[in-house]
């Protein structure tokens, strides 16, 4: 039976790296669009790509750790 990403805790933790790190990327490429959208629901991503600027290496690091476990553990 298949799971969502709310109900299984490794998928939701790469669904947030996911988001992190694709906000970020964004940001990089298009900030003045990213820096309008500070408040209400794109927020969300504005704060993300925030995360992902200050705390790149914790980031990156999770990203590989997410993947190890991803590849080994299944």
């Amino acid at each position: 039976m298949m799971q969502s990403a709310l109900f299984n805790f490794q998928s939701l933790l790469l669904v947030f790296l996911l988001i992190i790190c694709t906000s970020t990327y964004a940001h990089s490429m298009m900030p003045g669009i990213m820096d309008r959208n500070q408040s209400g629901f794109f927020g969300i991503f504005w704060k993300c790509a925030r995360i992902g600027e200050r705390l790149s290496p914790y980031v990156s690091i999770c990203c590989v750790v997410m993947a190890v476990s991803i590849f080994f553990g299944g």
